[in-house]
Parts: structure tokens; sequence; C-alpha cells
């Protein structure tokens, strides 16, 4: 059950959404269909040990976690 984003050709409003089997989305502002889907940025988060010992983290996308849009997370540790 992917979430997927999605802008509005109606309203021009994006959002993300659950996709559960063949659903069909709809936006949460004025309730349309008429949905362009997004290309989503693929976050990730990986920790390892660098030179002298520190933890190094290394992200992927956009935004430093796939739950928010910032690029420094006090509750995921990137920055």
């Amino acid at each position: 059950m992917p979430i997927y984003e999605y802008k509005c050709n109606a309203c021009g409003k994006n959002f993300e959404t659950l996709v559960i089997g063949s659903s069909k989305p709809e936006c949460p502002s004025c309730e349309s269909h008429d949905l362009a889907r997004l290309m989503s940025a693929c976050g990730f988060i990986s920790k390892s040990s660098g030179p002298g010992g520190e933890t190094q983290v290394k992200s992927s996308g956009s935004s430093g976690c796939g739950s928010c849009t910032s690029s420094n997370c006090s509750s995921c540790g990137v920055g």
C-alpha cells in the first residue's frame, strides 16, 4: 500500500495519500479526481562509522527524512 504524491488539476493543491488496491484517490480540498501523480524523492538514512569512529549520516532525496520537509531534523538525526 504505497503513499503517492499528487497535484490536483482542479484547485492546484499538492497532497499525499495512501492508495489501497485499485482505489481512485481524490483531492482532500475540492474532492476532484482530476489528479496528476508527482515524482517523489526517495529518502533514506544510512548511518555508518566514519574515520575516528564518529557517526556519519547520509540521506538521499530532497529532504532529510521521509516524514518532514526539513533538511535538519532533530527527531531522526539528519542534519
